[in-house]
């Protein structure tokens, strides 16, 4: 009886831990399970999904950002779920799924995939942007307040909503909706925050300033394809911060701007952290831009890397920090400065982005098929050695054994064919001795 008595608390025991972790999961993560289900249920709501693959090692990194994502969104229509695509790959093949992980919104029959990068503010912004329709109504005067305190930069449409340039700006909004912030108001809401001169309006809030979309008091006049190609225009090239952090994730996206790309090269550590020297070159670079807003926004794109690795796929090359580059978007080429980068002033800087505009400086790289193969081939070479540093024991498991088997193969092949040969050299011998 004393055996069964503690046999019995230890069951009851057992039980009250898997009760208490499985109360715990429930109440402490806010993502959804999904299966290949839901197929059948994607256009019930919204919904905010992250397919992934327990082996990817980005995933496990991304996973808790997730799960912070998941949890400020528990008071919204959106639900965040997750689908493992090893276990579920009639969903990954329905959505189309070609990297891990891959975030995606989906509302009915529109699907949009996150490209930035994977962090729990840019993450939620791309959220709110898409829960709501492309352009968001303001209605208070004092909203615009909360937008700039909440927003580095957001479009706006002012003035009465019956016209061309309306309807253009509302098609606009719905192709960059996953990039940027779009609203419409009115000019009695607009005036206390912005200079308006004219109506309609559109005008770009951008880092406590804003800026007016170029039109003529005749637009009305303009042909619709025209008003429709320099407003879409005028919108990707305004999308971005003076001085943007550029990634793996929004580099392409910022070279769709079809502009001179001005990048101040530094690195960061695991902190984030950027040593005092490359400092100070990274914050010169940002002063020109920040001064000279006007003269050089048309043609350049500034911006800073913190991880080298991108501007050695630029170069094709290995890069010291700090360093300056220029990609011109539309060729691929690229240009960098003959002196120094610890001897660049703000005058060295200025005249070498002049000489660029004026095509007087030496191009690097390009687009033609040579440099295409040496890309490649760079690109191969960087990822095997990065392959080989992070699990060299991995790396000779995963190429030595392809070679191995061929080796073998081969040695099988010519050995055969030498057996066979002194096979026959016997026995011609043995002919002729009988």
């Amino acid at each position: 009886m004393v055996l069964f008595h503690i046999n019995f608390n230890i069951v009851f025991s057992l039980l009250a831990i898997l009760v208490g972790q499985l109360v715990q999961n429930v109440h402490g993560s806010r993502v959804l399970e999904l299966s290949d289900r839901f197929i059948d249920i994607k256009q019930d709501g919204q919904w905010y999904l992250m397919f992934y693959a327990p082996w990817c090692a980005h995933c496990k990194r991304t996973e808790p950002i997730w799960g912070h994502v998941a949890q400020s969104l528990v008071n919204t229509n959106i639900r965040v779920g997750k689908i493992d695509c090893s276990r579920f790959p009639a969903a990954a093949q329905h959505f189309k799924v070609q990297a891990y992980p891959t975030i995606m919104f989906i509302k009915g029959e529109q699907e949009y995939i996150y490209s930035g990068d994977r962090v729990r503010e840019d993450m939620l912004a791309f959220a709110y942007r898409m829960m709501g329709p492309p352009v968001q109504l303001v209605t208070q005067i004092d909203s615009f307040d909360m937008l700039k305190s909440q927003n580095d930069l957001f479009f706006t449409y002012v003035g009465q909503r019956n016209n061309s340039l309306w309807n253009k700006f509302y098609q606009t909004a719905e192709h960059f909706q996953p990039h940027a912030f779009f609203y419409a108001t009115h000019r009695e809401l607009a005036t206390p925050h912005f200079q308006i001169d004219t109506l309609p309006t559109v005008l770009v809030y951008k880092e406590s300033n804003h800026y007016h979309f170029p039109l003529s008091s005749d637009f009305h006049l303009v042909e619709d394809e025209f008003l429709n190609e320099t407003l879409f225009n005028w919108v990707n090239e305004e999308r971005f911060t003076a001085f943007p952090k550029v990634t793996r994730s929004n580099i392409f996206q910022i070279s769709q701007t079809q502009k001179y790309l001005v990048l101040a090269v530094v690195e960061e550590n695991k902190l984030n952290e950027i040593a005092s020297h490359e400092l100070e070159f990274r914050d010169m670079i940002e002063v020109i831009i920040r001064q000279k807003y006007d003269k050089y926004h048309q043609k350049f794109q500034f911006g800073w890397i913190g991880t080298p690795d991108i501007a050695h796929s630029i170069v094709m090359d290995q890069l010291a920090t700090p360093h300056l580059i220029v990609l011109n978007t539309s060729t691929y080429e690229h240009y960098i400065p003959d002196d120094e980068p610890e001897r660049l002033t703000g005058d060295a800087i200025e005249l070498f982005l002049n000489n660029i505009h004026h095509e007087k400086v030496r191009s690097y790289g390009g687009n033609s098929i040579p440099v295409r193969i040496y890309r490649t081939y760079f690109e191969t070479k960087r990822f095997l050695v990065d392959m080989w540093r992070g699990n060299p024991i991995l790396t000779s498991v995963l190429f030595g054994l392809p070679l191995g088997f061929l080796s073998l193969i081969i040695y099988s092949i010519f050995c055969a064919d030498i057996l066979d040969a002194d096979e026959e050299d016997e026995d011609d011998v043995h002919e002729k001795n009988e």
